[in-house]
């Protein structure tokens, strides 16, 4: 495993229907939901370490705060960033922040745990 705090990853959206919190269900006016942007979240802490963990590992959700601070509507380009800041063990802490252009959209932490991938699908089964 070569995980060190510094990793990076962003990803640019542009805000679409099925992003709104309308479509989502987690509110009715149609702006860019926060289980959206809790979703690109997670996915750009998950390109911070692709080809950085061992062979037949992978890392999953354990923990999320996060501050949705502005609405974008459909139309909207946001990009989320994430940086990996702490590695402790298998545990991995993230810092992300969302902008749209210039104004901060949402910010927050996301730990992430290293697992196994076969064992932790193993116990699935049981």
């Amino acid at each position: 495993m070569t995980l060190a705090p510094g990793l990076r990853a962003e990803i640019l959206i542009m805000v679409e229907r099925e992003d709104t919190a309308v479509r989502l269900g987690s509110g009715d006016v149609p702006v860019l939901g926060t289980p959206r942007l809790l979703a690109i979240a997670e996915a750009v802490t998950v390109r911070a370490v692709e080809g950085h963990l061992a062979p037949g590992q992978t890392s999953v959700g354990t923990r999320v705060e996060l501050d949705h601070l502005a609405a974008s509507p459909v139309g909207a380009h946001v990009m989320v960033s994430a940086e990996l800041t702490e590695v402790d063990g298998r545990r991995l802490v993230f810092e992300f922040t969302a902008r749209e252009k210039e104004v901060p959209v949402g910010t927050g932490t996301i730990e992430r745990a290293v697992v196994d991938r076969e064992r932790f699908l193993g116990r699935l089964a049981r």
